[in-house]
């Protein structure tokens, strides 16, 4: 399991290893034990940029995501993750790069009523289910369904975080 990450901004402190190890479990809790994916954390000005780049919109947004598989792959991934993580241990997969923008993590952190680092992983976890074909602008049935394994790994990666005490923390107890 190959994860990479690169910080480009300067105000915001990061643990990368924390996230780093965050992004382990959660790749494994989905079943994908060989797995590459890359996080590039950015500020609000170079967000903008790419996002109007890659997605014709002139704004900033908290996260963008890009898929190394196609549609194809990543619908059939996203059945068999949905049904049967255990069918994806001996797979390697190059799942692609999230980008996420700190300032937007600080600001929504607040809105959200969580830590800076409880954002920074929800962000993670919504980029990384982002590169397995989960997508909630479609339409209602696939937001449900992104929101429905949001939770679900929040939950299993909280569970796992607590019985080792002080290793990450997404919710107040």
């Amino acid at each position: 399991m190959k994860v990479y990450i690169e910080n480009r901004q300067r105000s915001i402190k990061l643990n990368q290893q924390k996230k780093i190890n965050l992004i382990k479990k959660a790749l494994k809790f989905l079943g994908l034990k060989e797995a590459e994916v890359s996080i590039l954390f950015v500020n609000d000005s170079r967000m903008k940029k790419l996002n109007n780049t890659y997605r014709g919109m002139d704004m900033v947004t908290d996260v963008l995501s890009f898929p190394q598989l196609g549609t194809k792959e990543l619908k059939y991934i996203s059945k068999k993750v949905t049904s049967k993580p255990s069918n994806f241990q001996s797979l390697y997969l190059s799942l692609g790069d999230i980008v996420i923008n700190l300032q937007s993590a600080k600001r929504q952190a607040v809105e959200h009523g969580l830590s800076l680092d409880e954002e920074i992983n929800r962000l993670i976890i919504h980029g990384l289910l982002h590169l397995l074909g989960y997508d909630h602008e479609k339409n209602s049935y696939q937001k449900k369904k992104m929101e429905l394994k949001e939770k679900e790994l929040f939950d299993a990666l909280t569970f796992l975080c607590r019985r080792k005490a002080g290793t990450c923390h997404f919710f107040r107890v």
